[in-house]
Protein backbone atom coordinates (compact mmCIF):
# COMPACT_ATOMS: atom_id res chain seq x y z
CA UNK A 1 0.00 0.00 0.00
CA UNK A 2 1.27 3.38 -1.00
CA UNK A 3 1.59 5.45 2.10
CA UNK A 4 -0.87 8.21 2.99
CA UNK A 5 1.51 11.03 3.06
CA UNK A 6 3.71 10.31 0.61
CA UNK A 7 0.42 10.07 -1.97
CA UNK A 8 -1.13 13.59 -0.68
CA UNK A 9 1.89 15.22 -0.96
CA UNK A 10 2.70 14.28 -4.40
CA UNK A 11 -0.74 14.32 -5.99
CA UNK A 12 -0.83 17.11 -9.15
CA UNK A 13 -3.28 17.67 -11.85
CA UNK A 14 -2.38 15.64 -15.10
CA UNK A 15 -3.55 17.40 -18.44
CA UNK A 16 -1.70 15.54 -21.14
CA UNK A 17 -2.12 11.26 -20.98
CA UNK A 18 -0.49 8.48 -22.68
CA UNK A 19 -2.25 5.90 -25.17
CA UNK A 20 -1.93 3.33 -22.78
CA UNK A 21 -5.64 2.25 -22.21
CA UNK A 22 -7.42 2.26 -18.20
CA UNK A 23 -8.46 -1.53 -17.64
CA UNK A 24 -12.40 -1.62 -15.80
CA UNK A 25 -10.89 -2.82 -12.41
CA UNK A 26 -8.52 0.16 -12.48
CA UNK A 27 -11.72 2.22 -13.07
CA UNK A 28 -13.52 0.11 -10.82
CA UNK A 29 -10.97 0.64 -7.75
CA UNK A 30 -10.89 4.66 -8.08
CA UNK A 31 -14.66 4.78 -7.89
CA UNK A 32 -15.04 2.34 -5.34
CA UNK A 33 -12.53 5.14 -3.12
CA UNK A 34 -14.68 7.97 -4.35
CA UNK A 35 -17.71 6.39 -3.34
CA UNK A 36 -16.60 5.87 0.33
CA UNK A 37 -16.32 9.80 0.95
CA UNK A 38 -18.55 11.35 3.49
CA UNK A 39 -21.87 12.81 1.54
CA UNK A 40 -24.19 15.19 3.37
CA UNK A 41 -26.56 13.35 5.29
CA UNK A 42 -25.01 10.27 3.99
CA UNK A 43 -27.01 11.27 0.62
CA UNK A 44 -24.30 9.78 -1.70
CA UNK A 45 -25.75 12.19 -4.37
CA UNK A 46 -22.86 11.08 -6.95
CA UNK A 47 -23.86 9.62 -10.35
CA UNK A 48 -20.05 8.61 -12.49
CA UNK A 49 -20.54 8.00 -16.40
CA UNK A 50 -17.37 6.84 -17.19
CA UNK A 51 -16.54 8.12 -20.75
CA UNK A 52 -14.51 6.01 -23.27
CA UNK A 53 -16.11 6.41 -26.92
CA UNK A 54 -13.93 8.43 -28.78
CA UNK A 55 -16.94 10.60 -30.27
CA UNK A 56 -18.29 11.85 -26.92
CA UNK A 57 -14.66 12.49 -25.19
CA UNK A 58 -13.95 14.65 -28.41
CA UNK A 59 -17.21 16.08 -27.86
CA UNK A 60 -16.44 17.13 -24.22
CA UNK A 61 -13.05 18.03 -25.17
CA UNK A 62 -14.49 20.74 -27.47
CA UNK A 63 -16.80 21.99 -24.24
CA UNK A 64 -13.44 22.54 -22.78
CA UNK A 65 -11.69 24.10 -25.61
CA UNK A 66 -15.25 26.35 -25.93
CA UNK A 67 -14.92 27.42 -22.79
CA UNK A 68 -11.89 28.01 -22.46
CA UNK A 69 -11.23 29.97 -25.97
CA UNK A 70 -14.22 32.39 -24.30
CA UNK A 71 -14.16 32.45 -21.12
CA UNK A 72 -11.27 30.69 -19.36
CA UNK A 73 -8.32 31.99 -20.81
CA UNK A 74 -9.61 35.89 -20.69
CA UNK A 75 -9.72 35.26 -16.87
CA UNK A 76 -6.58 32.72 -16.10
CA UNK A 77 -4.19 35.42 -17.75
CA UNK A 78 -2.36 37.56 -15.43
CA UNK A 79 -3.74 35.12 -12.39
CA UNK A 80 -1.75 32.43 -13.22
CA UNK A 81 2.04 31.64 -13.41
CA UNK A 82 3.28 31.44 -17.47
CA UNK A 83 4.49 27.99 -16.64
CA UNK A 84 1.11 26.87 -15.61
CA UNK A 85 -1.15 29.11 -17.74
CA UNK A 86 0.40 27.21 -20.64
CA UNK A 87 -0.40 23.84 -19.02
CA UNK A 88 -3.92 24.52 -18.08
CA UNK A 89 -3.95 26.14 -21.62
CA UNK A 90 -2.58 23.01 -23.25
CA UNK A 91 -4.79 20.47 -21.15
CA UNK A 92 -8.28 22.69 -21.88
CA UNK A 93 -7.47 23.07 -25.71
CA UNK A 94 -6.78 18.70 -26.01
CA UNK A 95 -4.48 17.26 -24.02
CA UNK A 96 -7.38 16.29 -21.62
CA UNK A 97 -9.09 15.39 -24.43
CA UNK A 98 -7.14 12.41 -25.42
CA UNK A 99 -7.33 10.56 -21.83
CA UNK A 100 -8.34 7.71 -22.55
CA UNK A 101 -11.21 7.67 -19.69
CA UNK A 102 -13.39 10.95 -18.53
CA UNK A 103 -14.95 10.42 -15.76
CA UNK A 104 -18.47 12.76 -16.03
CA UNK A 105 -19.19 13.12 -11.65
CA UNK A 106 -22.91 14.54 -11.54
CA UNK A 107 -25.10 15.40 -8.21
CA UNK A 108 -28.21 13.98 -8.04
CA UNK A 109 -30.58 16.47 -6.52
CA UNK A 110 -33.67 13.63 -6.21
CA UNK A 111 -30.88 12.83 -3.48
CA UNK A 112 -29.55 15.61 -1.97
CA UNK A 113 -29.90 19.35 -1.99
CA UNK A 114 -28.33 21.15 -4.93
CA UNK A 115 -26.71 23.90 -1.95
CA UNK A 116 -24.79 20.75 -0.15
CA UNK A 117 -24.44 18.75 -3.34
CA UNK A 118 -20.92 19.95 -3.23
CA UNK A 119 -20.08 19.04 -0.02
CA UNK A 120 -20.65 15.55 -1.10
CA UNK A 121 -19.22 15.41 -5.05
CA UNK A 122 -15.83 17.45 -4.05
CA UNK A 123 -14.50 14.54 -1.24
CA UNK A 124 -15.60 12.08 -3.73
CA UNK A 125 -13.33 13.63 -6.25
CA UNK A 126 -11.10 13.85 -4.25
CA UNK A 127 -10.65 10.13 -3.12
CA UNK A 128 -11.07 9.56 -7.11
CA UNK A 129 -7.87 11.68 -7.40
CA UNK A 130 -5.77 9.98 -4.66
CA UNK A 131 -6.81 6.56 -5.75
CA UNK A 132 -6.00 7.11 -9.57
CA UNK A 133 -2.26 8.36 -8.05
CA UNK A 134 -2.27 5.49 -5.98
CA UNK A 135 -2.25 2.73 -8.62
CA UNK A 136 -0.62 5.02 -11.07
CA UNK A 137 -2.48 7.08 -13.24
CA UNK A 138 -3.21 10.43 -13.68
CA UNK A 139 -6.08 13.03 -12.94
CA UNK A 140 -7.22 16.09 -12.79
CA UNK A 141 -10.13 17.76 -11.13
CA UNK A 142 -11.51 19.93 -14.03
CA UNK A 143 -14.81 22.16 -13.66
CA UNK A 144 -14.46 24.20 -17.16
CA UNK A 145 -17.18 22.12 -19.14
CA UNK A 146 -20.00 22.46 -16.53
CA UNK A 147 -20.12 26.47 -17.87
CA UNK A 148 -21.84 24.85 -20.63
CA UNK A 149 -23.93 22.27 -18.64
CA UNK A 150 -26.30 21.48 -21.15
CA UNK A 151 -24.80 20.27 -23.71
CA UNK A 152 -22.30 17.96 -21.03
CA UNK A 153 -25.93 16.82 -19.30
CA UNK A 154 -27.19 15.71 -22.99
CA UNK A 155 -23.60 14.14 -23.99
CA UNK A 156 -23.98 12.07 -21.25
CA UNK A 157 -27.36 11.84 -20.94
CA UNK A 158 -27.97 13.00 -17.55
CA UNK A 159 -31.42 13.37 -16.32
CA UNK A 160 -32.61 17.25 -15.15
CA UNK A 161 -32.05 15.90 -11.62
CA UNK A 162 -28.52 15.35 -12.13
CA UNK A 163 -26.07 18.48 -11.78
CA UNK A 164 -22.82 18.38 -13.73
CA UNK A 165 -20.19 19.30 -11.29
CA UNK A 166 -16.60 18.14 -12.79
CA UNK A 167 -14.83 16.04 -15.41
CA UNK A 168 -12.31 14.10 -14.23
CA UNK A 169 -9.64 12.72 -17.35
CA UNK A 170 -8.11 9.32 -16.22
CA UNK A 171 -5.07 7.81 -17.69
CA UNK A 172 -1.52 7.35 -17.69
CA UNK A 173 0.28 10.55 -17.57
CA UNK A 174 2.37 11.45 -20.96
CA UNK A 175 5.32 12.61 -18.99
CA UNK A 176 6.01 12.22 -15.09
CA UNK A 177 4.56 15.06 -13.55
CA UNK A 178 6.97 15.90 -10.63
CA UNK A 179 6.02 16.71 -7.13
CA UNK A 180 3.35 19.99 -7.03
CA UNK A 181 4.90 23.38 -5.95
CA UNK A 182 2.82 24.31 -2.50
CA UNK A 183 2.66 26.69 -0.02
CA UNK A 184 4.41 25.46 3.51
CA UNK A 185 1.06 24.99 5.41
CA UNK A 186 2.14 27.50 7.89
CA UNK A 187 2.20 30.55 6.05
CA UNK A 188 -1.58 29.98 6.10
CA UNK A 189 -2.69 28.51 9.13
CA UNK A 190 -3.70 30.61 12.39
CA UNK A 191 -3.22 29.86 16.16
CA UNK A 192 -6.81 30.89 17.76
CA UNK A 193 -7.15 33.78 15.99
CA UNK A 194 -6.64 35.36 11.91
CA UNK A 195 -3.58 37.33 12.26
CA UNK A 196 -1.75 35.09 14.97
CA UNK A 197 1.18 32.81 12.57
CA UNK A 198 1.38 29.49 13.64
Amino acid sequence: MTDFFELALAQRACREFGPEPVTDAQIARVLAAAVHAPSAENRQPWEFVVVRDPVARAAIGELMAKAWSTVGRRFSEGRLAPGLFADVERGAMGGIAKAPVHVVVGADTARSLAVTAPASIFPAVQNLLLAAGAIGLGAALTTIAVGHADELRSIVGFPDAVLPIAVVPLGHPARRLGAPRRDDFSLHTHRDHYGRNW
